[in-house]
């Protein structure tokens, strides 16, 4: 099994991990273009426990998210980016709007986001706490999103 894993391949993954005892790590979003942000943010979330597992929103939910002109980098290329960051344990590319089909095959001990969300904003938070697990926000780099690298290379083409 590669880091960019199947349903079936990450739901085996973090059942293995918890019976060793591991602690197990989940974040997800669009990654669309990786930046500082990004790095520091999944570096935090890996420092939580043992094994960072990532959710991907693929293309679809993307353009569901953000609108017909994203994502700028396709599915696969984004995935095989964070699949080389040493933060990042496994990879799996999620079609739905939310993480939570993704949540309920991992069962995470805790589920990491930015701090852009409260809890109580997070269609996440429930499902998390039903396994038992927690929901966490780390605070954001200041200055640092896809959205403003965006406005700036349409600002300066």
């Amino acid at each position: 099994m590669g880091k960019v894993a199947s349903a079936i391949e990450i739901a085996k993954a973090a059942d293995e991990a918890r019976q060793l005892g591991k602690k197990v790590i989940t974040t997800n979003g669009c990654f669309d273009i990786l930046h500082i942000g990004h790095v520091r943010i999944l570096n935090q979330a890996r420092a939580e426990g043992d094994l960072l597992f990532l959710g991907l929103n693929s293309d679809d939910s993307v353009r569901r998210l953000k609108g017909p002109e994203r994502p700028i980098n396709n599915e696969d290329d984004r995935a095989e980016l964070l699949a080389n960051l040493v933060s990042v344990d496994y990879v799996y590319i999620f079609s739905e709007d939310t993480p939570i089909e993704f949540l309920k095959l991992v069962k995470p001990n805790i589920h990491v986001k930015g701090a852009d969300y409260t809890t109580g904003q997070l269609a996440e938070t429930p499902v998390v706490e039903s396994f038992g697990g927690q929901v966490k926000l780390l605070p954001l780099v200041p200055q640092k999103s896809t959205t403003s690298l965006v406005q700036k290379i349409k600002e300066n083409a």
